[in-house]
């Protein structure tokens, strides 16, 4: 496995303004302290979901001194997320939160020290890496970003209230739980497209809701949800309202935007698809982003522009966006680390 200097484990630790990271009922090992006053680390994993777990599972495993930064909200999305039924070693499925607790808890087990404190400021411009929190500065040999992408919602109070009880952001995570039923997708893009061709499979019908009068995704996609017959089209309208009881989304109510007209629509679930902003408000300026703000990969690894930074999961990715693949990237992340300092990287300026 990965080579690296022998350390000595640390055990996780939580900052006194840290949040528990959430779960069903359940709530991680507190573990012990860090070291008082340490500040300095081989590795800084930025983020606490599945890319940055797994990443601080091998970089500690390979005998590194690792210190995860997860933010005021550790777990990323899947803390947000109920049944997770596709991700490997769960017969029968997993919760989310439960998912991240696990995956926290084996991550302190392999020695990896995890703070859930919010990153304010990076310095990548020289050796050693600075990373600052409102309560410390660390240095660091090498750095993952693994703080992931946030979903764009449509601002209504029900998205709230009903996230996880029939309001999703991921077709492929949660389409198979509305087999039956009647099915509504928001967006126009080539996402949305995806997210309702693919919801086909499992409801009655699938309402796509636009607030334009003809489709923002390509010819061809555009041709395939035309020709299939379980789509149904709302030009020109938007999600007013969100309806439910106790246990799950029930209806929608539809504002035509050109008339002011509103008409409730019975659904069993509501799937947003109007994009994805990764979170790299951070980075800018320290890293290379793209057009969409995503980081860009160098070097065909998870080499970003800066020296000894590295990205793994949801805030590179956006094609797959899966908890599976931000692990494997968080995976790859960590090997790429373990060669760029085994062979001296980190070292000096």
């Amino acid at each position: 496995m990965m080579a690296g200097a022998e350390a000595a484990a640390e055990t996780q630790a939580r900052g006194s303004d840290d949040n528990d990271g959430g779960g069903a009922g359940r709530k991680p090992d507190a573990g012990a302290s860090p070291a008082k006053d340490k500040t300095s680390y081989d590795v800084v994993i930025i983020g606490g979901g599945p890319a940055g777990y797994t990443a601080g599972i091998y970089c500690s495993r390979g005998g590194y001194d690792t210190l995860i930064l997860s933010g005021i909200l550790p777990g990323g999305q899947l803390v947000n997320t109920t049944d997770v039924e596709n991700y490997p070693g769960f017969k029968s499925g997993v919760m989310g939160p439960d998912l991240m607790i696990d995956m926290r808890e084996q991550c302190a087990r392999m020695g990896t020290t995890i703070l859930d404190h919010e990153v304010t400021n990076v310095d990548f411009r020289g050796s050693p890496l600075r990373v600052l929190t409102r309560s410390a500065e660390y240095e660091a040999r090498a750095i993952i970003i693994a703080t992931g992408a946030t979903s764009r919602k449509l601002g209504l109070e029900g998205e709230q209230t009903f996230g996880g009880r029939g309001v999703s952001y991921c077709a492929t995570c949660d389409g198979p739980f509305f087999r039956g039923q009647p099915i509504a997708v928001v967006g126009g893009g080539d996402a949305a497209i995806e997210e309702a061709t693919f919801l086909t499979k499992f409801g009655t019908e699938v309402h796509l809701i636009h607030r334009r009068d003809e489709l923002r995704a390509s010819k061809a996609m555009q041709a395939r949800v035309f020709a299939n017959k379980k789509m149904v089209f709302h030009w020109d309208s938007e999600v007013a309202d969100i309806r439910g009881d106790e246990n799950k989304v029930r209806q929608i109510v539809l504002r035509n935007l050109k008339t002011g007209a509103e008409d409730a629509l019975d659904i069993g679930g509501l799937f947003v698809a109007i994009g994805h902003r990764p979170n790299t408000d951070l980075f800018e300026g320290q890293v290379d982003l793209d057009a969409k703000k995503y980081v860009v990969l160098k070097d065909g690894g998870q080499h970003t522009s800066a020296k000894g930074v590295f990205a793994a999961g949801d805030v590179h990715d956006a094609s797959y966006r899966q908890a599976v693949t931000a692990a494997g990237f968080g995976c790859m992340a960590a090997l790429d680390v373990d060669e760029y300092l085994s062979s001296g990287g980190g070292d000096g300026a």
